[in-house]
């Protein structure tokens, strides 16, 4: 058994999906035996958010209110530091959060920037797993470029499945980036077949931050690759509906027939964001335009989260579709007309489609698999 230590990203933003996405890579290590420790830390001014008063706060206790209630059900809710903007450990005091750097056998940095580095460099080894394929390595490359030296780790993932093969246009930033899928505990998404005539949905940003330019081109979010598909509402009979989060144009979205939800609504709490996954016959998303126009090969945590609950996806392309395979439970599109081919595929066997995606999330995505792998290429 490894001591492992995962830096991540759950106290400061509480919400359904961010907890799910966090939750399967603990879970994943969890389940495989391993001493898993959650560590999170505020590096900025105003980084939690509250769901209650829906505020930026340097205040952390609602979220720890709520990870560790979570954490809880698996026994784990002992297992979570938080270190807040003015430097207070929350949960793990101080003097153990430092033995726990000294005698980890890894860190895994899940999202946080490179918070830790300094603390982790009493660990056994350290591993970044890089959820922004395309985003982080044209930051990296620019820092390169300007003479600035980059964060180290022993070893360096990318949920970009692509990157660095020669179907990938982003740059690597001299790095070698192994490829690994966001993992899900299909168990937890286990639930009955959705209602007849469920629509097909997901859970968006319109833009979840600012656009990038390298080597003389802009590579921007979701909303640039959801005017390629704003029409599929009238090239289906199925209900599509997007539970959406950020300024979008939701008159044009309404008048082309898509459903709007709120995404903080459905999402307030982990077990809000898996009734609205079970309440759905399926999935249809756009993906950021960094992810398609590079060709990264980027999958979604909250794909993987459909599958394992028996709903369909259908999701815009990067190059997923050449590592997983697709046509039963999962398709992969580039256009309004191939989703609506995929959506009413789906509509016609909807009992074949439900079970190929269940099959998917457990040979391909199942957290312990996905994580007992990366732990043995990097020698624990």
């Amino acid at each position: 058994m490894a001591r492992v230590l995962i830096g991540t990203y759950m106290v400061r933003y509480p919400l359904g999906g961010m907890l799910s996405w966090a939750l399967q890579y603990v879970l994943g290590l969890h389940r495989l035996g391993h001493e898993v420790f959650i560590v999170e830390k505020a590096h900025y001014e105003g980084a939690c958010f509250d769901p209650v008063r829906g505020v930026m706060t340097d205040d952390g206790s609602p979220g720890m209110r709520i990870v560790r209630e979570l954490l809880g059900r698996f026994g784990l809710e002992d297992r979570l530091c938080f270190v807040d903007y003015h430097g207070t450990a929350h949960g793990i005091s101080a003097a153990r959060l430092d033995e726990l750097f000294r005698t980890a056998d890894v860190f895994i940095d899940g999202g946080t920037h490179g918070s830790w580095l300094g603390e982790a460099e009493a660990c056994g080894r350290t591993v970044l797993i890089d959820g922004e394929p395309g985003f982080t390595q044209m930051k990296w490359a620019a820092l390169s470029d300007a003479g600035q030296s980059l964060p180290h780790y022993d070893h360096h993932y990318s949920n970009g499945l692509l990157l660095g093969s020669e179907e990938c246009s982003a740059p690597t930033a001299g790095r070698v980036w192994r490829p690994v899928v966001n993992p899900v505990a299909v168990d937890l998404f286990t639930m009955p077949a959705a209602d007849e005539g469920a629509p097909f949905t997901t859970v968006m940003n319109w833009q979840s931050h600012s656009e990038i330019e390298y080597d003389g081109r802009r590579y921007g979010q979701k909303d640039i690759e959801f005017a390629k598909f704003v029409e599929l509402p009238r090239r289906t009979s199925a209900d599509l509906e997007v539970a959406v989060a950020g300024k979008c144009p939701r008159d044009e979205l309404e008048r082309n027939g898509w459903r709007l939800r709120s995404a903080h609504a459905v999402t307030e709490s982990f077990d809000s964001y898996r009734r609205y996954i079970a309440d759905s016959a399926g999935e249809f998303s756009v993906c950021k335009n960094v992810f398609v126009a590079t060709r990264t090969g980027w999958f979604s945590d909250r794909s993987a989260a459909y599958l394992a609950a028996g709903r369909p996806v259908v999701l815009q392309d990067t190059g997923f579709s050449e590592v997983l395979p697709t046509g039963c439970g999962l398709f992969g599109v580039a256009s309004a007309s191939e989703a609506a081919a995929a959506i009413d595929e789906i509509r016609r066997d909807p009992r074949r489609h439900g079970a190929g995606a269940v099959e998917i999330a457990r040979e391909y995505l199942d957290a312990t698999r996905v994580m007992g792998r990366l732990l043995s290429e990097v020698g624990v």
